[in-house]
């Protein structure tokens, strides 16, 4: 084991402060990475606090992890030295279910292992992110290409493959109209995403404030939730809407805007659950599915296509020191639209 400077909460009412933490030894297969940035998701601040149930404290928050290659063990044969690289939502699976087998380890049978607050292989619990270094197995890392930089990389390893997947799975492209719900982390890359795919695009946000920019991000429509015309105007319209808020929404108001066949998707994720009347899916043969990130093999590809089509996330590099405040800022919607630690400044 060897130390590393990191950012931690010791209790769900605790503020993040500057630790030290052990990472293992680099294993046969395993690549040790010098992290360069490390992207804030609503995710972290969900589990710091407690919202999805008791976290394994002291905890180090941070799945949208960027570095440097620093080492690698005598197996390794994915990622030289001095590669750029990067770590997402997990760091092992089962590899031996159907799942993992299809490349798909975000639905592994057997539980994959969370990039922090999960048991790891050696029954230590991973710590995240925000740190300065981190050890990897090659098979869950991923290269980032040149023409991405490493900021706006990071937060593609969640909210760029978390809305790149169920775009790509349910067909966003010519000919299809694709709804957002909200503009913000996850928002703002389906936008881009989609935009790219070839997809009609409209943003439905709370309110208009937001529109110059749903705009420049690629959307082609936006309209605003608050608005009750909204729902009148738009009804039996998309073929997929995506929906991006962690906040409860009303389900049944936006599945009467999907046309026949059509899908909404939630990649969001509430603490309460959500009610569903199921005539809205009945009347229609509408669907109401959810997804999650994406496996390895699909976060690579994302990348890739990112780099052809010059996409990176919006981005608002903050020191570690500033953690704290980024959560609250984050509370009330108040970034544009990724907050992404420098990992220099936790030295």
């Amino acid at each position: 084991m060897f130390t590393v400077s990191a950012y931690a909460t010791r209790s769900a009412t605790e503020p993040l402060a500057l630790t030290t933490i052990e990472r293992r030894e680099v294993g046969p297969r395993d690549m040790l990475i010098e992290i360069t940035y490390a992207g804030i998701c609503h995710t972290d601040i969900h589990t710091v606090r407690g919202d999805w149930g008791p976290a394994p404290y002291p905890l180090v928050p941070g799945h949208e992890i960027t570095g440097i290659v620093a080492a690698v063990g005598p197996e390794v044969t994915r990622h030289a030295v001095g590669t750029r690289v990067g770590v997402g939502c997990m760091v092992n699976s089962c590899r031996e279910c159907v799942n993992c087998r299809k490349g798909e380890e975000q639905y592994c049978l057997n539980g994959y292992t969370l990039t922090y607050g999960a048991v790891d292989r050696d029954g230590t619990i991973t710590q995240g992110g925000y740190s300065t270094h981190v050890v990897v197995d090659q098979d869950f890392v991923v290269r980032i290409p040149e023409d991405i930089g490493l900021d706006e990389a990071a937060p593609l390893l969640c909210a760029g493959i978390t809305t790149y997947s169920p775009l790509r799975h349910w067909g966003a492209g010519p000919g299809r109209k694709v709804a957002v719900i909200g503009l913000g982390g996850l928002g703002h890359m389906a936008v881009k995403l989609g935009h790219a795919m070839g997809a009609e695009i409209t943003v439905l946000s709370q309110s208009l404030k937001k529109q110059a920019d749903g705009l420049r991000l690629g959307a082609d429509h936006y309209h605003a939730s608050n608005d009750p015309a909204t729902f009148v105007n738009l009804a039996g319209t998309f073929d997929v809407i995506i929906n991006t808020v962690s906040a409860p929404v009303d389900l049944n108001a936006y599945l009467g805007l999907l046309a026949v066949d059509g899908t909404m998707v939630n990649v969001g994720a509430p603490s309460e659950p959500l009610a569903i009347n199921v005539f809205s899916l009945i009347t229609q043969r509408r669907s109401y599915a959810g997804s999650a990130f994406g496996g390895i093999r699909e976060t690579q590809e994302m990348l890739d296509f990112c780099a052809e089509h010059h996409i990176g996330a919006a981005v608002e590099i903050i020191p570690a020191q500033k953690i704290n405040e980024a959560y609250e800022r984050m509370l009330v919607s108040d970034v544009r639209y990724r907050f992404v630690i420098d990992a220099s400044t936790l030295n």
